[in-house]
């Protein structure tokens, strides 16, 4: 019996190595709590999901 809630967390910073962003992501716990989405990062440098709310920041790259 785990104690981790799904969406135990609700900002993720997402690194270009990241892309394509999808929600959930691997790390997230229960990581099957929804059904996976592509999420549009790349133009504005954030994203919320749709199905969680969990957002999304793409790191600024120097």
């Amino acid at each position: 019996m785990g104690t981790n809630t799904p969406n135990d967390r609700q900002h993720y910073e997402i690194n270009r190595s990241d892309l394509p962003l999808h929600c959930p992501l691997p790390d997230m716990s229960l990581w099957n709590s929804h059904p996976r989405v592509y999420l549009p990062i790349e133009e504005t440098g954030k994203a919320k999901c749709p199905y969680c709310g969990t957002e999304f920041t793409l790191e600024a790259t120097a």
